[in-house]
């Protein structure tokens, strides 16, 4: 398939199924991957010049735990695109949730657990119990790991982003105690991921 694509990509011409005759296409591609493709270049499983076909004007766009910020105004528009005939809002507490999943289905996830729960939600809010329980059960960071780790503080910089209470509630929220979750707040402000 990647012979067959990238024949495409520099004559321009393909055959459609059954067929003899070639024809011209005059395309623009646009393509997405979850993939790291210079691995898999490297590991011989990618075709190297499709590759560099492909790869004309990338975009990196980190996964959706990385951008705990963008959640409030994805979930808004998620939520209108599921339910366009209901004016729905979110509540706050169910936002805070929201930005402290993990997301390991990145924006489909979101999606997903948006749409339904707009299905419980009778009201014109979806509320925290209308989010699916695999929210609230998946904290994304534990108390065995909060010396470090690749996704501490990740973790922790997403509860804030979206957290409106106190910070005691934050620390009962992500499982570990008020002074572990302080340590770790003046641990990302030394570094200069967190804001003072």
């Amino acid at each position: 398939m990647q012979v067959k694509l990238l024949r495409l990509l520099e004559t321009g011409a393909f055959r459609s199924v059954g067929s003899v005759e070639p024809r011209q296409a005059d395309i623009r591609l646009v393509s997405a991957t979850h993939r790291d493709l210079r691995r898999m270049v490297a590991a011989g499983t990618f075709r190297q010049d499709l590759y560099f076909r492909l790869n004309t004007f990338p975009v990196e766009l980190p996964p959706l735990r990385a951008r705990q910020a963008d959640i409030p105004l994805l979930a808004r528009s998620l939520i209108a695109r599921v339910a366009p005939d209901r004016p729905l809002e979110i509540d706050d507490d169910a936002l805070a949730a929201l930005a402290a999943y993990p997301f390991p289905g990145n924006v489909r996830e979101l999606r997903n657990i948006l749409e339904r729960a707009t299905l419980f939600c009778d009201g014109d809010t979806v509320l925290p119990e209308h989010l699916p329980a695999e929210v609230f059960q998946r904290a994304p960071w534990s108390p065995d790991r909060e010396t470090g780790g690749p996704g501490t503080d990740e973790a922790v910089l997403a509860a804030l982003g979206g957290h409106r209470g106190n910070r005691k509630a934050l620390a009962r929220r992500l499982g570990v105690s008020e002074r572990t979750l302080y340590r770790r707040i003046r641990a990302l402000r030394a570094t200069g991921q967190l804001p003072d």
